[in-house]
């Protein structure tokens, strides 16, 4: 748990992981909420915060992006992408970001 505070690539993890379960509770229960039973308090209360942390997580992504030497076509894409689709955040890190940290990013970029 220590390392998703202590390097950027694991603050990134965390941030997807936060931004996907936002997204998530924001689309299948704030918004069914808000339109189904009239009832739009969730989505005014969730809206702010998925919002910061997408923000957060796509200014981490591009400075991560730019800190590990991903190429933009090949990868930082794909993660930034990722945040705009429900679970894509979790596919990503699962794809990408979990081997990212596990061992230096240029053993990766280099297969």
């Amino acid at each position: 748990m220590k390392k998703y505070f202590t390097t950027t690539i694991g603050r990134l993890r965390l941030l997807a992981f936060l931004e996907g379960i936002s997204l998530l509770a924001l689309v299948f229960v704030a918004v069914p909420l808000k339109y189904y039973f009239d009832n739009p308090s969730m989505s005014k209360s969730l809206g702010p915060i998925h919002g910061a942390l997408f923000l957060l997580f796509v200014f981490n992504a591009l400075h991560v992006g730019i800190e590990q030497q991903w190429k933009f076509k090949e990868t930082t894409w794909k993660v930034l992408v990722a945040c705009f689709i429900p679970f894509g955040t979790f596919y990503i890190d699962y794809k990408i970001l979990r081997n990212a940290d596990r061992s230096g990013w240029n053993d990766i970029a280099n297969r």
